[in-house]
């Protein structure tokens, strides 16, 4: 038998309203809080980055092969399509899919306003999942449909701005240069998207991609670029620096001119800033972590106070101060299990009303999103009750030492 468990156990069953149990309750309330906080914390943190990744990968890819003459304007070089050449990127490791695609920017003009554009042009090998699952009304162009090609999807923030609805047809000019007269075209507005990403649904519309090559007066074989998927995106530094490599070295004249920039580098402002939370995590943890040993440690001294003449019975009788520290540590372990019991619960619970019902709301300007995400994972969830418990516990050995200077001779003459 385990005699220092049994105590504990022993111990922790007795009812008792003296101070010491004012105690445990505040110990257990501040175990709950800390859990709580630290569990709505990392399920925001972690599911804001998710979410953010997601929107940025459906609209953007993993990564973008372009011309390097124009890698950083959205009306670049065209790179000519050839079977050699795609051939060489689905051999790279690490390929999943890839799109071709055609960008032209623009601007959106009706009779009561005038809004910017970057009309983004797409074949049928276009993955549309990410925005099938945003699309609020109407339905997705019909690329590749030689009937619908003048179809164009718009953002509801831009429709809502310029308002238009489903089934209106819009009218776009395209300016290619200085001193020349805009290109003009009308479009049938097929449907509606939303990504929460206000930054990038105030500028983004979705046609056929030969609406784009006309309007850039390219041939059937002329793209902006193409947009390639790797199987892990966790990975997608290395995939795009195999496939820069790739082109690099290849011998063909199809790779010439050609550069790959992976979505980090797109956009390495807004991963700079989503590594900044993984310092704001640590953070909030710590001091959680802080707030619940102080409150453990002040419970566990008045425990041991509190069983000062057990603690001497138990010297006499031979225990060793090693068996008798875990007695303690043991109760102190209930303790926090009952605490991080009450903490999920609640923590849960708020994590679970956010998802279903979007309590909370923030400004997609500042935030990227219209609203707070949340991201409950068993993975990370068991990794933090794991590690609380064991913290906690750890850190407690140190107020246990206190019972070695408990003398047995005085204690149990102490009336």
């Amino acid at each position: 038998m385990n005699l220092p468990f049994f105590i504990a156990r022993r111990l922790a069953s007795a009812s008792s309203g003296s101070k010491p149990g004012v105690m445990v309750r505040i110990a257990v309330v501040s175990v709950a809080l800390s859990v709580a906080v630290m569990l709505l914390s990392l399920a925001v943190i972690v599911g804001f980055k998710r979410e953010v990744v997601r929107n940025l990968t459906g609209l953007a890819a993993h990564a973008v092969v372009t011309d390097i003459r124009g890698v950083s304007a959205p009306d670049s070089e065209p790179v000519r399509r050839t079977a050699a050449l795609e051939e060489l990127l689905r051999s790279v490791e690490g390929f999943a899919s890839m799109a071709p695609y055609a960008a032209r920017s623009g601007i959106v003009r009706t009779q009561d306003a005038v809004q910017g554009v970057l009309l983004k042009g797409v074949d049928a090998s276009y993955d549309w999942s990410f925005l099938r699952s945003r699309l609020r009304r109407g339905e997705l162009p019909r690329v590749g449909d030689s009937l619908r090609t003048k179809d164009v999807l718009l953002s509801e923030l831009m429709a809502r701005r310029l308002k238009l609805d489903v089934g209106d047809k819009v009218e776009m000019l395209f300016v290619e240069g200085s001193g020349m007269r805009p290109r003009r075209d009308r479009f049938r507005i097929s449907g509606l998207y939303a990504t929460g990403m206000d930054e990038a649904d105030a500028l983004l519309a979705f046609t056929d991609l030969r609406n784009v090559q006309r309007l850039a007066d390219w041939q059937e074989d002329e793209v902006s670029g193409y947009e390639l998927r790797t199987d892990d995106f966790a990975h997608s530094d290395d995939f795009a620096r195999r496939v820069a490599l790739r082109l690099l070295y290849d011998d063909g004249d199809e790779a010439q001119n050609l550069t790959v920039t992976s979505l980090r580098e797109l956009y390495p402002n807004i991963f700079d800033w989503l590594a900044a939370h993984n310092v704001n995590a640590a953070v909030i943890v710590g001091i959680m972590l802080v707030v619940a040993f102080f409150n453990m440690a002040s419970a566990l001294l008045i425990l041991v106070l509190e069983r000062t003449r057990m603690i001497g019975l138990l010297k006499a009788l031979g225990m060793r101060n090693g068996p008798l520290r875990r007695i303690f540590l043991y109760r102190a372990a209930f303790i926090a299990l009952r605490g991080m019991a009450w903490g999920n619960g609640v923590g849960l619970l708020l994590c679970l009303l956010q998802q279903w019902f979007h309590v909370v709301k923030l400004d997609s300007e500042g935030y990227l999103l219209s609203e707070v995400p949340i991201s409950l994972e068993w993975g990370w969830w068991l990794l933090l009750n794991a590690g609380v418990l064991a913290v906690i516990v750890l850190l407690l050995v140190l107020p246990t030492y206190i019972i070695s200077s408990i003398k047995p001779e005085q204690t149990i003459r102490y009336e």
